[in-house]
């Protein structure tokens, strides 16, 4: 054995107590910490000969990193869709790299735990029993699994075999979605299907969600033309929901496939004043769940749930492979999601899970709403600021409330300063055409007097981007 791997297993202890302290370190001063540095132009380094062993590397990162590390799992994060890491999670992602296990060995018990997370997560979302679940790397993956199980099942309405003959030997494919998330055209390009595949349908006034009547009339004007149609269950800007019901009532009478993107939606079925939301979901051909958002595990992981799973074995078996046994007779999670090699994710999901219960996971998704709601009302109270969309679930849509014709220029300001403060995190979208800032509160540790502290603070960047303006106008 090498000198350095033998010194470091004789240290190992030592090692995983300093790790531990340090990790302990970072997660004690989390909620203070800014959410966003500039970070400089590293130096170029070398792979050195003989390496310093893992407690040298560890001050090292600390020299050269560690002045950069900012509070992207912490409380004022309110970026992309970010979760935090629960306690219980973090346990769960240690031991996953400690015990280092492939789930796909069905011989090891890594395969009962994600047997058993996915059986915990349908029991907490209310998804079909019937429903096959399976880990993925993230809700882009997910889509990308549902929808190359929805190619399957269109090539056999088209006679085709699409896992045999490919993509090209589909005609005229059709996705149907009103605000779909940009992954599902990513999914499409990947899948061979072409961005040019989508067609987006009108959405209800003022709003995000499809208009059934205008999926109606795209049928029938379609006759008996399958179709896949991607419902959102939960939009990246204001959280809006298909009416799921409606269109379920639809695919009893048509011929599609239903593909519900519910990232973080789908955990509105967490709360009885919000799983209406999802009626009708129970019907999907396929659902996206996000595991790292709401769940609150750590990056990366997601679920998706099929009830179809003869089709998706059609796409992702290993055939041929006499060392992995046959596919057909030996279920295993390889055969029916793109990666063959994975890391137990469930793990995580498991120990959160367990130790928060349906309660915990209820209390956070709806304190998590209330403080949404809470911080869209003192914004629509606010001067400085518009509203642009009522506040559903979990994402605050807005914009200054500054004249048009300088507004996208102000906004792009307005978050280069207050995202260069570190204070609070927040992005840059378009809503129906104006430039707005976006806000998503995900995080276990989210409190009241974060938002306390966040207002005060876009009041106050708000306030010198105004006063700017009143400058460069006046000269």
């Amino acid at each position: 054995m090498n000198a350095t791997f033998r010194h470091d297993l004789l240290q190992l202890n030592e090692l995983l107590q300093q790790t531990a302290s340090y990790a302990g370190s970072f997660l004690s001063r989390i909620n203070e910490l800014k959410v966003n540095l500039p970070v400089p132009s590293f130096p170029a380094t070398v792979l050195p000969e003989k390496g310093m062993g893992a407690e040298a590397a560890l001050e090292h990162f600390d020299n050269r990193f560690g002045d950069y590390l900012t509070g992207n799992a912490g409380p004022r994060y309110f970026g992309f869709v970010t979760g935090g890491v629960t306690p219980a999670a973090l346990t769960g992602d240690w031991l996953a790299a400690t015990f280092d296990m492939n789930p796909a060995d069905k011989s090891a018990v890594s395969f009962h735990i994600e047997t058993e997370t996915i059986d915990l997560l349908k029991q907490l979302f209310g998804l079909p029993d019937e429903m096959l679940g399976s880990f993925v790397s993230g809700a882009t993956m997910s889509n990308f699994t549902g929808l190359a199980t929805a190619r399957q099942w269109l090539g056999r309405q088209q006679g085709v075999d699409v896992d045999i003959a490919g993509a090209s030997a589909l005609k005229d494919v059709k996705v149907l979605a009103a605000t779909p998330h940009s992954s599902i055209a990513k999914a499409l390009s990947m899948l061979g299907l072409g961005r040019n595949a989508l067609v987006k349908l009108p959405t209800l006034p003022g709003r995000e969600a499809v208009d059934v009547s205008a999926l109606q009339a795209w049928i029938n004007a379609h006759p008996g033309e399958p179709f896949i149609y991607v419902a959102s269950a939960g939009t990246v800007n204001t959280v809006d929901f298909d009416d799921l019901a409606a269109i379920a009532a639809l695919k009893k009478e048509h011929n599609f496939w239903l593909h519900v993107d519910a990232a973080f939606g789908g955990f509105a079925a967490a709360s009885p004043r919000y799983k209406h939301l999802l009626r009708g979901w129970e019907a999907a051909d396929s659902v996206t769940i996000d595991a790292h958002k709401w769940l609150n595990v750590p990056y990366d992981a997601a679920m998706i749930f099929t009830r179809h799973p003869l089709l998706q074995l059609a796409v992702f078996q290993n055939a041929g492979a006499a060392y992995l046994g046959d596919p057909a007779e030996n279920f295993n999670y390889i055969n029916y999601a793109p990666e063959n090699s994975r890391r137990l994710r469930s793990l995580p999901a498991w120990f959160s899970l367990k130790a928060y219960g349906a309660e915990g996971y209820r209390d956070m998704v709806e304190q998590n709403i209330r403080l949404a709601q809470l911080l869209g009302e003192r914004i629509q109270k606010s001067e400085r600021f518009q509203l642009l969309a009522p506040v559903r679930l979990c994402v605050v849509c807005f914009t200054l409330n500054h004249e048009p014709r300088m507004l996208a220029e102000h906004v792009q300001l307005f978050l280069q300063k207050l995202n260069k403060r570190g204070l609070v995190y927040v992005t840059p979208t378009q809503y129906q055409g104006v430039s707005a800032i976006r806000a998503a509160l995900v995080n276990w540790r989210t409190t009241e007097q974060d938002i306390d502290k966040v207002m005060e603070e876009l009041e106050t960047v708000a306030a010198d981007i105004a006063h700017l303006s009143a400058i460069i106008e006046n000269n």
